[in-house]
């Protein structure tokens, strides 16, 4: 290329008059200056554009880093909440198991109190029952003794004096009653 330059700076020398060709100084210091400014770009500028590019390189690598590091952290912690979420199903289900046992354990506890107290209060109503119907007994039979005695003071004509031979009296006319048959129960008539 220098050559050809050289050659049509000669043929502008012939030719001065061409318009084309620059003469062979103006093309030398063009050169020159040329390669001041392609020397100065690769000394001051290149270096510079080097730098900038490498820096703007290193940020959206280093962001690209960063992503996936944050796209993997996020990915174990999704995992780890997953893992957790599946042990609290686990838990909340063995909770609500041992809920329903326990509901059923109380249940079953309830009912054999309930069952308990009932026993104790047919047992109570039992010995109320007994104990009034001997309070009854023994009242029937004060009212009956007295009538028996009234009875027997009517027909034999004299009162009887002594206490003694009146309870006496009344025991053995006790006595004979609880031993006598007693009669089939008459049906309930319209009068009775």
């Amino acid at each position: 290329m220098l050559h050809t330059l050289i050659l049509a700076a000669e043929e502008g020398a012939e030719h001065e008059d061409s318009v084309l060709v620059p003469p062979l100084a103006e093309l030398i210091v063009g050169l020159l200056a040329f390669g001041l400014l392609v020397g100065f770009f690769f000394w001051k500028v290149y270096p510079q554009v080097r730098k900038t590019y490498a820096e703007r390189t290193e940020r959206i690598e280093g962001g690209l880093k960063r992503a996936e590091t944050a796209q993997a952290e996020a990915q174990v912690l999704l995992e780890q909440y997953r893992s957790q979420l599946a042990e609290a199903r686990t838990e909340a289900a063995r909770i609500r198991e041992d809920a329903q046992a326990q509901g059923r354990q109380i249940v079953e506890e309830l009912r054999a109190q309930a069952q308990q107290e009932v026993a104790e209060i047919r047992e109570r109503a039992d010995a109320t029952l007994v104990a009034e119907r001997a309070q009854v007994v023994a009242s029937v039979r004060r009212e009956i003794g007295e009538i028996a005695l009234e009875l027997a003071t009517r027909i034999v004509g004299r009162e009887l004096e002594n206490d003694a031979s009146q309870r006496q009296l009344v025991d053995d006319f006790i006595a004979g009653l609880d031993e006598a048959p007693r009669p089939a129960a008459a049906p309930a008539g319209p009068g009775a």
